[in-house]
C-alpha cells in the first residue's frame, strides 16, 4: 500500500514554486517582517508571539512545523528534515527561557534557516533520498511533544511559584 506522503515526493519542479513562495512569505513573516527603524535589522512575529505567556512558544513551534511538513511534502531528505527540526528545537527550548529566550528569538531565525536548508536541498535533490512517511511522522510527533512541554513547563513553574508565595 503506498504511503500518503509518497505522492508528494514526486511533485514536479513547476508545482513546487507556489509552495516555496508561500514558505518564503511565512519565513519572512515569522523572522523579519518588521524592520527596526534606523537599522537593517528585521524582527518577525516569532519573538513577538514568544512574549505571550504560556502559549506563545507553543504557537511559534506549531507555525515552524508547517515549514517542515511542507519540506517533507516536497521530498526533503532525512538529513535536511533532521536539521530543520534541530533548528526548531533550539528555537523552542531557548526561546522558552524568560527574558533571555525573548532576546534569543530576535537573533535565532529558525524559519529562515529552515527555508535555506530546503532551498539548498531542492537545488540538488538527487544527492539524498527523500524521507519516508514514518520518519516524517516521528519528527512531527516529536515536535508536538516539544510544543506540549513548552506549555507544561511554565504552567508547572507558575503553580510552584504560587504555592511558594501563598504557603499552600
Amino acid at each position: 500500500m503506498p504511503n500518503y506522503l509518497d505522492r508528494f515526493s514526486t511533485i514536479e519542479p513547476d508545482a513546487k514554486a507556489p509552495t516555496l513562495k508561500r514558505l518564503r512569505q511565512l519565513s519572512w513573516l515569522m523572522d523579519k517582517a518588521i524592520t527596526i527603524p534606523g537599522t537593517k535589522i528585521g524582527v518577525g512575529l516569532d519573538p513577538i508571539i514568544g512574549l505571550i505567556p504560556i502559549g506563545g512558544d507553543f504557537l511559534g513551534v506549531m507555525l515552524s512545523c508547517y515549514i517542515v511538513l511542507e519540506a517533507a511534502r516536497l521530498g526533503a531528505s532525512k538529513a535536511t528534515l533532521g536539521k530543520m527540526v534541530v533548528n526548531i528545537i533550539i528555537d523552542g527550548l531557548v526561546g522558552a527561557i524568560p527574558v533571555l529566550g525573548d532576546f534569543f528569538d530576535f537573533a535565532w531565525t529558525a524559519n529562515t534557516n529552515n527555508l535555506k536548508l530546503l532551498e539548498d536541498y531542492l537545488k540538488f535533490p538527487s544527492q539524498n533520498k527523500s524521507a519516508d512517511g514514518w520518519f516524517i511522522f516521528a519528527l512531527l510527533v516529536g515536535l508536538l511533544l516539544l510544543a506540549i512541554v513548552l506549555v507544561a513547563i511554565p504552567v508547572i513553574l507558575i503553580r510552584l511559584l504560587w504555592q511558594a508565595l501563598t504557603g499552600g
